[in-house]
């Protein structure tokens, strides 16, 4: 019920888009095909959109009565995996800061943190595990791992062969891709932390991921998609060992993120690439200094 439940929500959101670009909607196997859910799925969704007011339906005629707002959308939150929400919950935890190597970690605390069960819990620490990043422990416990430094120029290696091809890929996106919407929106944070830098260098960290992970998906592979899982643990965690500077470094980081925005816009392959190693350089720089 939960997954039916998550993609009918969106399904629902990729339907309110569409109301923000169109006066009208296709017939419902159209529209099923359009957002690529079932019959049923598009006709509760004409019915959520009839009862918050954005339209009127009756069989085939459809009469939209609004544009749509903010409000009209499910959360974000709410449209997601499980696989992507237990990812979110066990990220909060390691760049909420205090993780140290040695620090433990519960299947069934985060698992009631999440509301689920510890089996899908489970599965996804084991997806860690086989990179050394975790290790298992007797009663459901796991315990956060070091870093060599041989470990650390190997991922930094593996990192800027898959970003670069994923920042290629997403200036190829078109410019009605949803990618430029988040991207626009990113950049917003990007200013307002800048903005207040003094009270808000902390909030770089889970930008910095939402940030690189947009990116990352553009390439459309999951292997890629999947790797970046560790690349976010390796790299943020270790920052919140490290403090040094961290409000120097953070605003470093956030000029270089809206300098590489920039260049994927340009959609110039040489900026790009010229933008992403610089970042990419510094990130490898910060990482290996919070390892000495």
């Amino acid at each position: 019920m939960a997954k039916q439940n998550t993609v009918f929500k969106d399904a629902f959101n990729r339907c309110v888009k569409l109301l923000e670009q169109t006066a009208s909607l296709p017939s419902e196997p159209e529209l099923g095909a359009t957002l690529g859910v079932s019959r049923t799925t598009v006709r509760a969704i004409l019915t959520r959109l009839e009862e918050i007011g954005l339209l009127t339906w009756e069989k085939r005629r459809k009469i939209v009565l609004r544009k749509p707002v903010a409000a009209d959308y499910f959360p974000t939150e709410e449209t997601d995996s499980l696989s992507e929400i237990i990812e979110r919950s066990f990220m909060r935890r390691i760049l909420a800061g205090g993780a140290e190597p040695g620090m433990q970690i519960n299947e069934l605390e985060l698992a009631r943190e999440i509301g689920i069960g510890t089996t899908s819990v489970r599965e996804f620490l084991i997806r860690f595990s086989r990179f050394g990043l975790i290790e298992k422990r007797p009663n459901s416990h796991w315990v956060l791992k070091g870093f060599t430094r041989e470990f650390a120029l190997e991922l930094t290696e593996v990192r800027e062969m898959f970003e670069l091809r994923s920042a290629v890929a997403f200036a190829r996106l078109p410019g009605d891709h949803p990618a430029w919407q988040e991207l626009e929106a990113i950049e917003a944070v990007h200013h307002a932390i800048l903005a207040d830098i003094d009270n808000r260098y902390l909030d770089f960290s889970e930008l910095d991921e939402r940030f690189h992970l947009l990116v990352h998906r553009a390439s459309k592979n999951r292997f890629i998609v999947d790797f970046y899982d560790v690349i976010a643990i390796v790299f943020h965690y270790h920052y919140q060992w490290n403090k040094t500077n961290a409000r120097q470094r953070n605003a470093r980081a956030l000029e270089e993120h809206l300098a590489y925005i920039a260049a994927l816009r340009s959609r110039d392959a040489i900026e790009i690439e010229l933008a992403c190693r610089q970042h990419l350089k510094s990130a490898r720089e910060t990482l290996l200094q919070s390892i000495n």
